[in-house]
C-alpha cells in the first residue's frame, strides 16, 4: 500500500452485493476461514500503488463483516443496476482521488502486479479514459463459445476494439500469431471519465451483449487492454468455492 496521498491518487472500489441468482451471500461466504471478500481485501493490501480501498455495499452484514476484519466501507444506494454505477457513488466519498480501479470482489486469487500494472499504465499516459486487462487462450479452449465468458479483440497499439460474448473474432483463416484473449472484469478509470461515464444511457451494443463496457466504446472512449498471465479464476458458485478453497489450502 501507498504510505501517503499523492497525486495521482488510486482508489481501489470492491462493489459487493448480497443478491446472487447462482450464488445469494456470496461475499460472505467463508473460504479458508476467511469470508470471500476478506481474501480481496487481503490482496489489494499488498498493491504498491492503491492509496486506499473500501468495499462499496448496500447490505448491512456486508458493511459488519467488512468492518470485523478491519477494512472500510462506504453504503451506498439499493437501487443501483450496475457495478459501475455504484463505484461512481462511492467514489464522491474521497474527494482526493483522481483514479479508481473497481477489482471484482469475488476474485480471491487475483494478483496484486496486476492490479499495479494496471495504475501503471493510467499514469503513463495520463488522457487514458480506461484500462483493464485479458489473458490470452487457445482458439480450440471450450470457454471461446462460452457466452459467460467475454472476449476481446485489440488494435496494435493495445486498445479495445470490442467486446463480445461470441467467438472473437471468427477464424476463418488459422493466425498463429493472434490467441483469442479472454476478458478480465478489472477496470481502472480516470475519475474524470467515471462521472461522465455514468451520465451516459445504456448503449444498444451494452443493450445487446450486455455488456457495460461497450457503452465507453460506443461513445468513442479509449479502452487500453494489457495482456496479462493471470487467469486467477472468480467464484460464481458454491461449487467453484470449494474449489478455491482445496487452492488456497494448498499455498
Amino acid at each position: 500500500m501507498a504510505d501517503s496521498p499523492s497525486y495521482p491518487y488510486f482508489l481501489g472500489i470492491l462493489p459487493s452485493r448480497w443478491g446472487s441468482t447462482r450464488f445469494p451471500g456470496k461475499p460472505l461466504h467463508r473460504i479458508a476461514d476467511k469470508p470471500l471478500i476478506q481474501h480481496v481485501w487481503d490482496r489489494c493490501q499488498q498493491c504498491r500503488l492503491l492509496d486506499e480501498v473500501i468495499v462499496a455495499t448496500d447490505d448491512e452484514r456486508i458493511r459488519e463483516a467488512v468492518e470485523d476484519f478491519g477494512g472500510k466501507v462506504v453504503m451506498t444506494s439499493t437501487t443501483h443496476l450496475t457495478g459501475t454505477d455504484r463505484i461512481a457513488e462511492a467514489v464522491q466519498y474521497c474527494p482526493q482521488a483522481t483514479h479508481v480501479i473497481n477489482i471484482q470482489g469475488d476474485e480471491p486469487l487475483i494478483d496484486p502486479a496486476l492490479i499495479d500494472e494496471l495504475a501503471e499504465v493510467m499514469i503513463a499516459d495520463p488522457g487514458l479514459d480506461m484500462a483493464t486487462a485479458a489473458n490470452p487462450m487457445s482458439p480450440d479452449d471450450t470457454a471461446v463459445n462460452d457466452p459467460n465468458v467475454v472476449k476481446v479483440v485489440r488494435a496494435i497499439d493495445g486498445k479495445a476494439l470490442y467486446f463480445s460474448r461470441s467467438p472473437l473474432p471468427y477464424f476463418r483463416s488459422a493466425v498463429e500469431e493472434l490467441p483469442v484473449m479472454r476478458h478480465k472484469g478489472i477496470y481502472a478509470y480516470r475519475r474524470s471519465f467515471l462521472e461522465l461515464f455514468v451520465t451516459w444511457d445504456p448503449s444498444p451494443l451494452e443493450r445487446a451483449e450486455s455488456l457495460e463496457q461497450l457503452r465507453a466504446l460506443e461513445n468513442g472512449a479509449s479502452i487500453q487492454v494489457i495482456n496479462t498471465h493471470d487467469a486467477s479464476p472468480g467464484v460464481d458458485t458454491p461449487e467453484q468455492a470449494n474449489a478455491i478453497e482445496t487452492l488456497l489450502r494448498s499455498y
